[in-house]
């Protein structure tokens, strides 16, 4: 039977990855021997596991060997296998694709740490011109040029396992599963610490939201956070930007009175009343500068410098002049802006969630709200498996977040 040997680092046992990946092993129809287990000797110590993996034909155990590195194990044979891509946004057969955890390749014998990971992309290495060696990198399909050199299969490639959840960090108390019967004022108030604590480390704070934020009135509660200086960047689409301009010039969502609750006479029209005022100024940042948008969610965008992505879709109005209408630019736009993000809140959006789950690295604490628990089930089942999810209305939350935020003034 074809074999090879692989091992496990870190918290394997209490994490559960090793019976994981003992697991699946054998529900793939392979066999496994360990040949040496040292367990970690305090709970902070790491535990070590090497194992002889076999099947019953070559074809089975990569497919083996492929599961089990997505969950850490890393094979002991090999340097990572190179070649170039044989034209612009074009990868060679069999590319390793990458998950969005910590990843590390073995080249000329040394393991280089993969920057700007992310999931479902490539791993490019790059000649460094002074001193020789390499430097790897994550590249999405269209950033790949002709000649790059491409990680090819999964020798040579090493993942850091999300590691447990310590028990005294400030989301320990909630499960990985979705639930409608959560603490809610805890959860907020965990994110409210997550959030404090990424502002003492110096990172950044994503905030991702759909339009619904406007039409439950809590666009105030948003605009009210942004002022106060807890939002690095926006992620968002036409519509959440069109409703909160409608709102300032306005007073409605979606032509109803956010006052009173009433719809207004023609107010169907008031979105793209707001959208046509926008483009006549050029964009969202003219009509600040020239004082035709005075208040809102964008406005206070654009005077506290906070950066923001518009993405768009297939249904906008309009759009507004800022919107990024071709995708692959708003991905990239997007990609670019989450680096150096610690903590990711996204409220009230399915799309834009996952779109930027895709984006993100497994270490960021992010943290999905919304009424429909889907929202959330759909954002960890896509590989944004460090999310945890808030089964709630938007409204409440960013009222409690609003209160509970040092410094915030409605």
């Amino acid at each position: 039977m074809p074999s090879e040997s692989i091992r496990l680092d870190g918290h394997i046992i209490d994490s559960l990855t090793l019976s994981k990946v003992l697991d699946m092993i054998l529900r793939e129809g392979g066999e496994y021997r360990i040949t040496r287990f040292a367990m970690g000797a305090t709970r902070f110590d790491p535990s070590h596991a090497e194992m002889t993996v076999s099947a019953a034909d070559a074809a089975t155990l990569e497919l083996i060997l492929h599961m089990v590195q997505q969950h850490g194990a890393s094979r002991d044979s090999g340097q990572a296998q190179l070649q170039p891509a044989p034209a612009a946004g074009v990868l060679p057969d069999g590319f390793y694709a990458t998950t969005n955890l910590d990843t590390l390749v073995r080249v000329e014998g040394n393991w280089l740490a993969v920057d700007q990971i992310e999931m479902d992309c490539a791993i490019v290495l790059d000649p460094i011109a002074d001193g020789g060696g390499y430097r790897a990198r994550c590249a999405a399909m269209h950033q790949v040029r002709h000649g790059d050199l491409i990680v090819v299969g999964d020798q040579g490639v090493r993942v850091t396992p999300l590691e447990r959840r310590d028990p005294g960090d400030v989301f320990a108390f909630m499960g990985s599963e979705v639930s409608t019967e959560r603490p809610k004022e805890l959860v907020v108030a965990a994110i409210v610490q997550a959030m404090r604590d990424a502002r003492k480390a110096g990172q950044k704070i994503l905030f991702v939201g759909g339009p619904a934020i406007l039409h439950t009135g809590a666009g105030g509660n948003l605009e009210a956070i942004i002022r106060s200086g807890w939002i690095d960047v926006l992620f968002a689409g036409n519509a959440l930007a069109t409703h909160d301009i409608e709102r300032a010039l306005y007073g409605t969502s979606l032509g109803v009175e956010l006052a009173t609750g009433a719809a207004m006479a023609h107010g169907h029209e008031h979105h793209l009343r707001a959208i046509n005022t926008i483009r006549a100024s050029g964009g969202i940042r003219e009509a600040v500068e020239q004082g035709v948008l005075k208040t809102g969610v964008m406005h206070a965008c654009v005077e506290t410098g906070v950066d923001f992505v518009l993405a768009g879709s297939i249904r906008d109005d309009g759009p507004l002049p800022d919107v990024i209408t071709d995708t692959v630019m708003a991905q990239d736009a997007m990609r670019a802006r989450v680096r150096g993000v610690g903590v990711a809140v996204m409220v009230a959006t399915t799309l834009h969630s996952i779109a930027t789950g895709n984006l993100l690295p497994a270490s960021v604490r992010t943290l999905c709200v919304d009424a429909d628990p889907d929202t959330v089930i759909k954002l960890m089942d896509r590989g944004t498996h460090q999310a945890f999810g808030l089964v709630t209305d938007c409204e409440f939350f960013l009222k409690e977040l609003a209160a509970r935020l040092p410094g915030v003034t409605m």
